[in-house]
């Protein structure tokens, strides 16, 4: 499945732990007035069917959101055995203004829970340039007994960004997961986390920093 779409609408290391040029960044320029064109290379995942993650770039090229409409892991009656876990990867190749290179500053991801006391889940993210050795994996932990919305946020100091190279087109892996154990629950007991929309209302986002390449 390929999207092309235009503006117009824990703990984490390496891709947000370390830079790749070293030292510390510049503060970032004001957003380019070119658009930030995002192509979706590939998404794939138990999480993210064909036709149900949608990727869309805000107007000032500072963000970029997934919106999903059928990414639930459970547990409990009617769920099939592999239903505890589900995942997405995004493969995407991030176009930006000629003279510039990005970085992901921080990530929100955001979604509905619903854990039977003695359950939990567990929300994952990773990170990772097509072509570059470091991998970032940023995990959040949910315990049961909880009914509720939920949100995290995976995020960067600015002397820590690793920017993407210069003058290099990369694909930019992300992939996230979401697992719900029973735990000591009751076998009768139904538990879900979703990252998951019906309505348009609950997104990722992930947060972008450009700079002038040297």
């Amino acid at each position: 499945m390929v999207l092309r779409v235009l503006a117009a609408t824990g703990v984490a290391t390496s891709l947000f732990g370390s830079s790749a040029f070293g030292g510390s960044p510049a503060p970032p320029p004001p957003p380019p007035q070119e658009q930030v064109v995002i192509d979706s290379v590939a998404v794939n995942g138990t999480g993210c069917p064909e036709g149900t993650a949608a990727v869309a770039v805000s107007p000032d090229n500072t963000a970029f959101t997934v919106t999903y409409s059928n990414y639930l892991a459970q547990v409990g009656p009617g769920a099939s055995p592999t239903d505890f876990r589900k995942n997405c990867q995004l493969t995407l190749l991030v176009h930006v203004p000629s003279g510039y290179t990005y970085a992901i500053v921080s990530a929100d991801y955001r979604g509905f829970a619903s854990l039977a006391p003695g359950a939990s889940g567990t929300q994952r993210a990773r990170y990772h340039f097509q072509g570059d050795p470091r991998t970032t994996t940023a995990t959040h932990h949910f315990k049961g007994g909880f009914n509720g919305d939920w949100q995290t946020t995976d995020t960067a100091p600015a002397a820590a960004l690793a920017f993407a190279p210069c003058g290099e087109e990369r694909n930019l892996d992300i992939t996230t997961e979401l697992q719900v154990d029973r735990g000591t629950s009751s076998p009768g007991d139904t538990s879900f986390l979703e990252m998951d929309s019906t309505d348009g209302t609950v997104k990722t986002v992930y947060h972008l920093t450009l700079r002038h390449c040297p």
